[in-house]
């Protein structure tokens, strides 16, 4: 038991298993995190981004007595016009106002990505190269999203991260995988990201379960 009678600490709700990877992963990094080991339950929803826009405060409803904490992550495209033309931060805002009102308080937060989980791949480290399948081509990965426009000037990560990972693991035979992203999760410097969800998510366990 954990305190207040809870059975686990967290309670993650996720579209699918690339998101719920990436949060397995980043727990495993719970020092570099600043965080206590947490025990956690994962589930995905059903109907995915919109599903979890709709109804994540009705899928975790049963496990505000059980869970200290819930944490929603969902991606903004691939949610439908409603959700993809909504600013992240609006919609975190209606998800959280919805757990609070069903059991969770304060005990909930949601993190949506914008515009999808792909864009947290894409930090400027060997690790990537690794994970993607690049180590030692040439020309290098960022080289190669460049030529193929996938990366335009001035921008530090493509505006489409998931054609661009697709296609970068077409171009080296790499079948896509879930466990890319907690492979990832588990071995990239978390000070290497800047993405606004990730360091809110970062931010959120932190608050929730800062080591002693």
């Amino acid at each position: 038991m954990n305190g207040a009678g809870f059975t686990k600490d967290l309670v993650v709700l996720t579209e699918g298993k690339n998101d719920q990877n990436a949060v397995r992963g980043i727990l495993t990094q719970h020092r570099a995190v600043g965080i206590r080991h947490i025990s956690a339950d994962f589930h995905t929803h059903p109907e995915r981004a919109s599903g979890i826009w709709r109804h994540a405060h009705e899928f975790l409803r049963p496990f505000h007595r059980t869970h200290a904490h819930a944490l929603v992550l969902m991606d903004r495209e691939g949610g439908g016009a409603l959700v993809e033309q909504q600013p992240r931060t609006d919609l975190e805002q209606e998800i959280e106002q919805h757990l609070s009102a069903n059991g969770w308080g304060n005990r909930a937060a949601a993190v949506v990505i914008d515009p999808e989980i792909e864009i947290w791949v894409w930090s400027r480290v060997p690790e990537v190269e690794s994970a993607l399948g690049w180590t030692g081509r040439r020309p290098s990965l960022w080289e190669w999203a460049t030529e193929q426009e996938y990366l335009r000037a001035g921008e530090t990560k493509p505006h489409r991260p998931k054609e661009a990972m697709e296609a970068a693991l077409s171009q080296v035979h790499k079948p896509r995988s879930s466990a890319i992203y907690r492979q990832l999760a588990e071995t990239v410097d978390f000070t290497s990201c800047t993405d606004p969800a990730f360091l809110k998510l970062c931010q959120i366990l932190t608050n929730w379960f800062t080591e002693d």
